[in-house]
């Protein structure tokens, strides 16, 4: 053995090669944390001070090669100086160099999963050969940084500027396929046969077939770009990535303008140019709350895993009310695996269903996702009925009748007689009480709410309802069903609205009431479109439905009437009353016209105004500022609301279900995080200087406490 570490062994295969290995010890993945950094270092040492060796294989001893670095450290070491992440990043740079360097030919054999860091450490060795159904890439972008090991210098120099661009730029994984297509790897072989083919490589190199130097210089020279090609790349590119990636996040123009920098550059000079963009980026709010994301991300999925422990996947399923909802469960299921029963009272709206479905399906295979084969089996797994005959052998079922609490009760009674004891029903409810619901049921245990978002195939959050008599196996269940489905399950307690509802309400609260000041809609869609959210609330409303904004917003103001219930109407039900509900039947807050690809396009209805006209108190002119304050601090109060009361039990979980339930813009990292960045007794303050709005803008207790006390919802 020429060097044992805790992640790294080094030794001799005993033909002139050598073999180093990453093989981190108590985990199940590789990924470069500092202590691997050093481990690595010491391990490269130790392969210079032999004489003997003629070819160096790189691999890994789990089902992945490197996951990439320690994400649990950027916090911290991203608190530092710029100064200091800049020497950081270059002291990794000697030591990729050095690998790099080796008087002999190298080839890594890529096992499985190759990211960040684990991908700019491959991109060190002369050859690369990588495994059938192995990935590779630069996702850091996706965390509001770039590549600061050698990423946006060696990958530009394997496989070109424009698909380096667009591997970075895009932070996309990469198949096998795709990575032989452009060159980032030399050959691509069976999993069983990686090992083989790498030493291979090393044999051909060593024996001068291949000159392993040559393309070593070639990778470590400038790029081979005159000054009208270079504009042309470049400048098109940032314009591109720019007007998609949008403002708000400027990691992927940054990543293109090191490559560009460097691109003239040898190695050195051009690292120490990524190294200073690179600490620039994670100096950046963005980041910071990127990585939070990250992070709140791995805590829930820990938190899935160990409820799916405690119970078996989910056999066969089935889902209660056919239509565009039933539909979308439906799909979702087969899609992933998971045979279906799809019930409906009437074969109409079976067939509703079973296209909505088709549809979907069928979209995926003109995106080249899956095949017409794959397509056929997954419909196959959507068994159609008007009866319960074939229920007795289904494990849960999701009920997703009429947003109407006597009509979900009564056929959640009808159900339970049907299905077997020990079956897991849930209520696909937005806002009706589990509890309440629970009611009635012989065995509510057995029960509780499964809330998926609209369009079920599109958003990630499912808000998994536990009622007061929900067992623990039917939360488990439940959350397991989800992650088969690939969503993220987020276990809340029951109370009107669950937690997203509950919080998006007080938002609507904040832009009716501006309305009633004078504020234009059209100018207030605008001012939240900028601070980040996907759609202005008026363009919301106009999607979720008035009619169905206005059935939530009474359950709402039943159940909290001290701060949500009003005496007089609100826009919501003049809206309402007037026939307008939004995209649904073409006339909401604005016009919908269908676009070229029969997807509703939003235009201006000045007729809209005179509707609203009667509702306005008085007219105030309102700063930008001051409408982000009036929309943002009622949400963020009741998001602080449902923490104190219970409802959701960790700050990252109720981050993570805004995000994802409603679009919470991602680079503000959610509700809380938006309070910590301002500080929690500016927010205070802030929320105080607008009580006199009523009591959706009056601080808790709890937080003025926090905030006297200089506490944070993160650490």
């Amino acid at each position: 053995m020429i060097y044992q570490g805790k992640a790294i062994r080094v030794q001799a295969l005993g033909d002139g090669n050598a073999e180093l290995t990453f093989d981190l010890q108590g985990e199940s993945i590789n990924k470069l944390s500092s202590a691997v950094i050093l481990e690595l270092e010491e391990a490269v040492k130790a392969l210079q001070a032999q004489s003997d060796i003629q070819g160096l294989m790189i691999s890994s001893a789990k089902d992945v090669f490197i996951v990439g670095a320690d994400i649990t450290e950027f916090h911290g070491i991203f608190g530092k100086d710029e100064d200091y992440l800049v020497e950081m990043n270059l002291k990794v740079h000697q030591l990729f160099n050095t690998i790099e360097d080796l008087p002999y030919p190298t080839v890594t054999a890529i096992n499985g999963l190759a990211l960040g860091g684990g991908c700019e450490m491959l991109l060190t060795t002369d050859f690369r050969v990588m495994a059938e159904g192995a990935k590779i890439g630069l996702p850091e972008t996706k965390l509001g940084i770039i590549p600061g090991w050698g990423g946006c210098v060696r990958l530009p120099r394997l496989i070109g500027a424009d698909n380096a661009i667009e591997w970075i730029a895009g932070g996309t994984e990469n198949k096998a396929a795709a990575a032989l297509k452009v060159g980032a790897v030399d050959a691509v072989v069976a999993p069983a046969l990686l090992r083989e083919a790498a030493l291979d490589l090393l044999a051909e190199a060593r024996a001068g077939k291949i000159n392993w130097e040559a393309k070593r210089a070639e990778k470590k020279a400038p790029l081979r770009l005159n000054p009208v090609e270079s504009m042309m790349v470049f400048e098109t590119a940032k314009g591109f990535v720019a007007g998609k990636a949008g403002p708000h996040y400027p990691a992927p123009v940054e990543a293109i303008k090191a490559i560009q920098k460097g691109a003239t550059a040898g190695r050195e000079k051009a690292q120490e140019i990524e190294a200073k963009i690179f600490a620039k980026m994670a100096k950046t709010d963005v980041c910071f709350n990127l990585v939070g994301l990250f992070l709140s991300d791995q805590l829930i999925k820990k938190k899935a895993s160990a409820y799916e422990k405690q119970v078996s996947a989910v056999k066969k399923a089935a889902v209660l009310g056919a239509g565009i909802m039933g539909g979308g469960v439906a799909y979702q299921s087969a899609s992933k695996g998971t045979p279906i029963m799809m019930k409906d009272i009437n074969e109409a709206a079976l067939q509703l269903g079973l296209k909505e479905a088709s549809k979907l399906l069928g979209k995926q295979v003109e995106r080249k996702k899956i095949t017409p084969a794959q397509m056929a089996e997954a419909l196959g797994r959507i068994r159609p009925t008007l009866s319960y005959g074939d229920f007795a052998d289904v494990e849960l079922t999701v009920e997703a009748v009429v947003e109407n609490p006597k009509i979900k009760a009564a056929v959640l009674a009808e159900l339970e007689d049907k299905v077997a004891e020990d079956a897991i029903i849930t209520s696909n409810t937005s806002t009706i009480s589990i509890t309440s619901l629970a009611e009635n049921l012989k065995r509510p245990e057995n029960f509780c709410g499964m809330h998926f978002f609209n369009p079920v195939h599109r958003m990630p959050l499912v808000e998994v309802i536990r009622g007061e008599k929900s067992s623990e196996k039917a939360i488990a269940a439940t959350v397991t069903y989800a992650k088969q489905m690939g969503k993220t399950p987020i276990v809340v307690n029951d109370c009107p609205g669950f937690l997203v509802n509950r919080v998006l309400f007080p938002y609507f609260g904040g832009f009716i009431g501006l309305v009633e000041h004078g504020a234009d809609f059209q100018k207030v869609d605008k001012v939240m479109e900028k601070f980040g959210w996907p759609m202005g609330p008026a363009y919301l409303l106009d999607v979720v439905g008035l009619d169905t904004a206005v059935h939530a917003n009474d359950v709402m103001a039943e159940g909290f009437p001290d701060r949500m219930k009003r005496d007089e109407k609100t826009v919501l039900n003049i809206m309402y009353e007037a026939g307008r509900l939004g995209q649904k039947n073409a006339t909401g807050f604005y016009k919908y016209e269908e676009d070229r690809k029969g997807k509703p396009k939003k235009v201006a209805d000045e007729s809209t105004y005179g509707l609203i006209e009667p509702l306005i108190k008085d007219k105030r002119e309102l700063t930008d500022e001051q409408i982000i304050a009036r929309m943002m601090v009622p949400l963020c109060l009741e998001t602080v609301r449902c923490l104190e009361d219970g409802i959701v039990e960790t700050a990252a979980e109720a981050d993570m279900a805004l995000i994802y339930g409603i679009g919470f813009p991602p680079f503000r990292g959610g509700a809380l995080r938006y309070i910590d960045a301002m500080g929690v007794d500016a927010f205070v303050q802030l929320a105080d200087s607008l009580a006199d709005l009523g009591p959706l803008y009056h601080v808790t207790d709890k937080l003025r406490e926090m905030a006297a006390q200089g506490k944070r919802f993160y650490a």
